[in-house]
């Protein structure tokens, strides 16, 4: 993806402002740093934005998993320090491949999606990094339980399909699954523990102007 370089909704900039840039923000990471997408609100695609999990399994090997049904907002503010992030996940889609493991994902020995049907993640704040990274400081709250969750991100530019902007950046972190209740585990008989309590995140973000319908697969 190409980062903005004019002023319109069709190339990049909201609501038509600017250069793309938020005010000298990308200057201010640093020279070389990637631009920064213009003040506005941006409204996450959940077609297009994933929230995926790696978990340690029977001691040496890794299992991934995701959840599809990603609803939020990214809202780019002057300062692009004080730009905020929210993020909604609805529980019960998460998908391991597997669908007994799933079903076992959904009930109360992990995330218990009938009494707690949704994961959100709010930011306080954006801390500018160099070339496009920045880190944002959250809370993540899963179970009903909130902690607080930094993320690793870098912002990927915009562009335009079909006369529609779009926005795109990643993001990484982990947490521990029993600071939020998450202590369900199995030991086994060479020793060790069945799942592991570290839990790596990447976060796949598409976002449009708010209230923009895309009309792409």
């Amino acid at each position: 993806m190409s980062t903005t370089t004019g002023g319109t909704a069709a190339d990049g900039g909201v609501n038509g402002a600017g250069d793309g840039t938020v005010n000298g923000a990308a200057d201010r990471a640093g020279s070389g740093a990637a631009a920064w997408p213009a003040t506005g609100v941006w409204e996450l695609d959940p077609r297009h934005t994933s929230v995926q999990f790696t978990v340690q399994h029977l001691v040496v090997a890794r299992v991934r998993g995701r959840f599809d049904q990603v609803t939020g907002r990214f809202e780019v503010a002057e300062p692009a320090e004080r730009s905020r992030l929210s993020v909604t996940v609805e529980a019960a889609g998460v998908s391991s491949g597997v669908a007994r493991r799933d079903d076992h994902l959904r009930s109360p020995d992990f995330l218990h999606v009938e009494e707690f049907p949704t994961i959100t993640y709010t930011s306080e704040a954006v801390r500018l990094g160099r070339d496009g990274a920045f880190t944002i400081e959250g809370e993540l709250t899963v179970r009903g339980i909130t902690r607080p969750v930094e993320l690793e991100a870098r912002y990927l530019g915009t562009h335009s399909d079909g006369g529609v902007s779009l926005l795109a950046f990643s993001a990484t972190g982990s947490v521990n699954r029993e600071d939020f209740g998450v202590t369900f585990n199995r030991a086994l008989e060479a020793g060790g523990l069945a799942i592991g309590g570290q839990i790596d995140i990447e976060v796949l973000v598409e976002a449009l102007p708010e209230g923009t319908a895309r009309h792409v697969l």
